[in-house]
C-alpha cells in the first residue's frame, strides 16, 4: 500500500465487531494489513484473531479503555498507519421523548468515542509524520431525518470536528476524511435501540411507525456493505484522500444535492413526504 512498499501496513480499528466496521475490518485483513480490531464486545475474545484481524476490547466511551486499546495496539504491530472510525450506536425517537441519559449515549459513543481515540493516536501519526484517519459519519451527518435527532446531531458533530481536523493536522503530513455512508445492508437492527419512552406519547403515532418502517425496508434494500469496505480500502491506498466520500445509492446523492439547492421548508416537505411523518 501506498510507500510502504511491501511492509505490511497497520490499521487500528474500532467498532470491528458488527455493520459496517466488521466489513472494512474485514477489507483491510483480506488486503494485507495489520488489524488492531478493536469493539466493546471484544472484551471475551482477546487476543482472538481471525478475518477481521486481532481483538482487542475498546469502548471509546472510556477513556481509560481507550487508552489500554492503544498501548496493547501499539505493542502487537506499532504505530497505526491507518485510523478508522467505526463505532456508533443509534436510538430511534422522538427528541420530545428522548431521556438526557439516551442523547448522552449516543453522542458518546459516535462523537466524543472518537474524538477520545484520535486524541489517543494524534501523537503517534505526527511523531512519524505521516498517518491517514478516516471517520465514518453518514448521510444524516448532511441532512436530518425523523426520528434520527440523537444520531443525526452526532454525526453533524463529527462533520465539523473532521473539517476543524484536516486543516490542523495537515502541516504534519496527517490526512483525514470523512466516509459518509447511506443504507448498507449492516444488520444494525441488533444495536438500533428505541428510546424507552419512544411508543409511550400517542401524538407520535403512527408518524413514528411509518418512519421507521421506511428505515428498516431502505438498510433491508441497501447496499452491499462488503463493496463499502473495499472501497475505503482503495480510498486508504490514495497518495491524498479527499475531505469527503460519500458511498450512497442514486437516490441518496440526489436528496443531499436537494438539501444544498432547495429552499429549506420545501426540502423538509419532501423528506417528510418520503417518510411519511404526516397522517392522512
Amino acid at each position: 500500500m501506498g510507500s510502504s512498499g511491501n511492509r505490511k501496513e497497520t490499521v487500528w480499528l474500532t467498532g470491528a465487531s458488527s455493520g459496517l466496521g466488521l466489513s472494512c475490518a474485514r477489507a483491510f485483513v483480506k488486503a494485507g494489513c495489520n488489524v488492531a480490531a478493536g469493539a466493546r464486545s471484544f472484551a471475551s475474545s482477546e487476543g482472538v484473531e481471525d478475518d477481521a484481524g486481532y481483538h482487542l476490547p475498546l469502548d471509546v466511551t472510556c477513556e481509560e479503555s481507550v487508552t489500554s486499546f492503544a498501548k496493547k495496539a501499539l505493542a502487537l504491530y506499532g504505530p497505526p498507519d491507518i485510523l478508522v472510525l467505526c463505532a456508533g450506536i443509534l436510538i430511534l425517537g422522538p427528541f420530545e421523548e428522548y431521556t438526557l441519559d439516551e442523547i448522552h449515549r449516543v453522542m458518546d459513543t459516535d462523537f466524543y468515542g472518537m474524538v477520545r481515540t484520535v486524541q489517543a493516536v494524534l501523537p503517534l501519526m505526527r511523531e512519524k509524520g505521516s498517518g491517514k484517519i478516516i471517520c465514518f459519519s453518514s448521510i444524516n451527518g448532511l441532512l436530518g431525518i425523523p426520528y434520527q435527532g440523537a444520531y443525526t446531531s452526532a454525526k453533524h458533530a463529527v462533520e465539523g470536528f473532521c473539517e476543524s481536523l484536516f486543516m490542523e493536522v495537515r502541516p504534519f503530513g496527517i490526512q483525514v476524511t470523512l466516509i459518509e455512508p447511506g443504507d448498507h445492508r449492516s444488520g444494525s437492527s441488533a444495536y438500533r435501540a428505541h428510546a424507552l419512552r419512544a411508543s409511550e406519547n400517542p401524538a407520535y403515532h403512527p408518524s413514528f411507525d411509518n418512519v421507521i418502517a421506511v428505515i428498516r425496508h431502505d438498510e433491508e434494500n441497501g447496499s452491499d456493505p462488503e463493496r463499502l469496505g473495499k472501497k475505503v480500502v482503495r480510498l486508504s491506498r490514495r497518495k491524498k484522500m479527499p475531505l469527503r466520500r460519500r458511498i450512497a445509492s442514486p437516490d441518496q446523492h440526489l436528496a443531499v444535492f436537494l438539501h444544498r439547492i432547495l429552499p429549506g421548508r420545501l426540502f423538509m416537505s419532501v423528506i417528510s413526504s418520503y417518510y411519511r411523518t404526516y397522517q392522512k
